[in-house]
């Protein structure tokens, strides 16, 4: 590790959520040296989640979805380049190249720069007019500017993107087709109950829901998509496609540099890469999992918001491992969902509430008899209390985590892991 100083020169590759948090908490940590962000989208950092939810709607400006406003970067001497990619950085020299040519100097530099979404490999899709992805501002933009009010549009990935885009646009009183290539939403990410669940409102909701469906062919007409053809043989007409497949780390430039990258740049557990005064933080970091041991990479604003704070720390010279316990939200339709924990290698799971008809319960998962994980489904007081059954590695009775009766708050009960 290097030895911490006030003035060094910190340069942030990225000018997103994590990139913003990490400069906000250096000047409010007493950082005196230069504080440089670099960003090829045309914005000061912002926050994403909003996107697919109240900014696809319409009820939030764009100025509501910065962290700051632009007065605080020059009021703090932070020099923002908006718009400009780094193309290459020297790790030996502590330099790095921008595609505006211009080279800048650095003492400590952080990797914050996010992903993008994964593409479908289709040669023809690249110009359709009619297709879309959702990760920046423009995405969603170019979305709402497509007449939405009756329109077919068919939704490829059953994941939280996807879901969370078909819930506005039916909201929008679009007709929506979800095509899911597993034999059940979220698959990757939670239990089979869970997946029911928003199987069941989804449909509720007049979404089409296509399971186990593999997309044979994008019929591309006149230069946009018109028909989607499954696997099967049954096609769908469409107005307009969304992609939601998945997100792909941006961790080109931190190979490029001789960094260690898989599936991310790998980080320790203080942020830190293999060569000194270089840390990765948010989407694109691969980082120790202190739940299930080996690496972890989160896609999450909580954790690029948690990493900057720890790594402005680090930088200040009071770092701390990185232990938080990731969480997520979703909202689609009415419902919230809050998320806690790792469900990873759960071995039994515990419903509180109606998860059949209603709107509300919550699922615990448990490993060797230990809570991991806690999805929420409008029950607020069951995340805040999952949280800290997690926290604590919180041995409860099964029958006490499935009784909306007990309150779980009452932790005289309970036992740890630990004791």
């Amino acid at each position: 590790m290097m030895e911490p100083t006030r003035d060094s020169r910190v340069l942030v590759v990225g000018a997103g959520q994590a990139a913003g948090e990490l400069a906000g908490a250096l000047r409010a940590g007493g950082h005196e040296g230069h504080v440089t962000l670099v960003g090829s989208e045309p914005h000061f950092p912002y926050t994403r989640p909003p996107l697919s939810k109240a900014y696809l709607r319409g009820e939030v400006a764009i100025a509501e979805l910065y962290l700051r406003p632009a007065d605080f970067y020059r009021d703090h001497d932070i020099t923002v380049h908006r718009g400009v990619a780094v193309e290459w950085v020297d790790l030996h020299g502590r330099r790095a190249g921008c595609d505006d040519g211009s080279v800048l100097d650095w003492d400590r530099i952080v990797f914050a720069t996010g992903g993008r979404p994964r593409r479908v490999a289709d040669p023809g899709l690249e110009s359709a007019g009619n297709v879309h992805y959702v990760r920046t501002i423009e995405d969603v933009e170019r979305l709402r500017r497509t007449t939405i009010a009756g329109s077919r549009f068919a939704v490829v990935g059953g994941g939280y993107v996807g879901l969370e885009v078909a819930a506005v646009l039916r909201r929008l009183d679009a007709r929506v087709t979800v095509i899911e290539a597993a034999d059940r939403l979220l698959a990757r990410v939670t239990s089979p109950v869970v997946s029911e669940f928003f199987l069941r409102v989804h449909t509720q909701e007049g979404v089409d829901v296509r399971l186990s469906a593999q997309v044979e062919l994008f019929q591309v007409e006149d230069g946009n998509v018109s028909t989607v053809v499954l696997g099967d043989g049954s096609r769908i007409p469409v107005d307009q496609v969304l992609i939601g497949i998945g997100m792909v780390p941006n961790d080109e430039v931190a190979a490029r540099a001789g960094l260690d990258v898989d599936n991310g740049i790998v980080v320790d557990e203080f942020c830190r890469t293999g060569t000194a005064g270089v840390y990765a933080i948010g989407d694109v970091a691969r980082h120790p999992d202190p739940l299930n041991g080996g690496l972890r990479r989160l896609e999450s604003m909580p954790n690029a918001a948690a990493q900057a704070r720890l790594v402005a720390e680090d930088i200040l010279g009071r770092g701390r491992p990185y232990n938080d316990l990731p969480w997520f939200w979703s909202d689609q339709y009415d419902v919230k969902l809050q998320a806690a924990g790792s469900s990873a290698g759960y071995d039994t799971v515990a419903v509180r509430g109606d998860a059949m008809s209603g709107r509300r319960f919550s699922v615990f998962y448990l490993r060797d008899g230990v809570v991991r994980a806690v999805d929420a489904i409008c029950s607020p007081a069951d995340f805040a209390a999952g949280k800290a059954l997690i926290a604590s590695s919180a041995v409860v009775p099964l029958s006490d985590l499935q009784d909306p009766s007990v309150p779980l708050r009452r932790r005289r009960s309970f036992t740890s892991e630990a004791s």
